[in-house]
């Protein structure tokens, strides 16, 4: 008897995990539950960098995605084919230049064409940085720069929240930046824009808080992708050292740990702001900056 009692306990046991776990990723992150099944995610900048670590990690956990960004077209074919047949989830590409008003409104009217029931996760991620000192700052990089760090992400905003309501369930998640919390010298339109980013990411949570939706702000400090790398070699360069001692000079003065962030660090915080657990935070501004904050 205890005997049949073990065997069936055992017998239910793996039922439920072959049933919890009928899907697992190939890489080395096994996804227990695909805990955004059938969810919508649009992503912007999502073809490089924390964008496209974000949509991958997305992907890994059953969202379908939607992809937006600047690449050469064959790189943007092979991103979509190696996520759809990594997660088997479906992919589409729209692209738009989002320092442009003109280009959103058709971004959003291809994202209504292609999914009628609209977005369910919002990742507002697009931007680029341009470095010069306020007497020399070009007036069409603030303008470029206000408009795909801040503009973009209130239209697309104001474009999906009825429909997210609709719903009763939604995220929209700001990647901000510790440029949000902090200033540096010579990024005048980079961190006017990330500090209004913080600002538009509480407007919002208190404007959706009741309604299942939630909106709240990640502000990484450096973040090991493609512009600090050569933030790195130029500073290598400069200095004449080795790219070690770079690193270290580098962040010494902004990351205590001396250590910079991986984009699938990022993507990982993103993961969680979509998860049940996060349903009451909303409003919020998250750090992921080596202890920047901390000074």
């Amino acid at each position: 008897m205890r005997a049949m009692i073990r065997t069936i306990i055992s017998a239910g046991h793996r039922t439920i995990l072959t049933q919890s776990c009928r899907y697992r990723s190939k890489d080395t992150h096994p996804t227990v539950v695909r805990a955004l099944q059938n969810k919508v995610a649009l992503v912007t900048g999502s073809t490089s960098g924390i964008g496209l670590e974000v949509a991958t990690v997305l992907a890994r956990n059953g969202a379908n995605i939607l992809l937006n960004g600047f690449c050469d077209p064959k790189e943007i074919e092979n991103i979509q084919v190696r996520l759809k047949r990594k997660y088997e989830v479906d992919v589409n590409y729209i692209g738009g230049d989002l320092t442009k008003r003109i280009d959103v409104n058709t971004l959003c009217q291809k994202v209504d064409s292609l999914c009628p029931g609209g977005v369910d996760i919002l990742i507002n991620n697009a931007g680029f940085q341009h470095v010069s000192r306020i007497e020399d700052f070009p007036l069409e990089k603030w303008d470029e720069l206000l408009a795909i760090l801040l503009t973009a992400p209130f239209l697309l905003t104001r474009h999906f929240i009825a429909r997210l309501k609709e719903k009763g369930w939604g995220r929209v998640i700001n990647i901000a930046s510790m440029h949000g919390l902090r200033a540096s010298p010579n990024k005048a339109a980079y961190v006017s824009a990330k500090h209004g980013v913080l600002g538009l990411t509480k407007v919002i949570a208190l404007e959706t808080a009741g309604s299942g939706i939630t909106c709240n702000a990640v502000c990484p400090g450096y973040v090991d992708t493609p512009i600090y790398r050569k933030q790195l070699e130029r500073k290598a360069l400069d200095e004449g050292c080795d790219l070690e001692t770079a690193k270290r000079k580098f962040l010494q003065p902004v990351h205590p740990t001396l250590e910079v962030i991986t984009s699938e660090q990022v993507a990982e915080l993103v993961l969680f702001l979509c998860s049940r657990a996060a349903d009451q935070m909303t409003g919020s501004v998250l750090t992921m900056d080596g202890g920047w904050s901390a000074r």
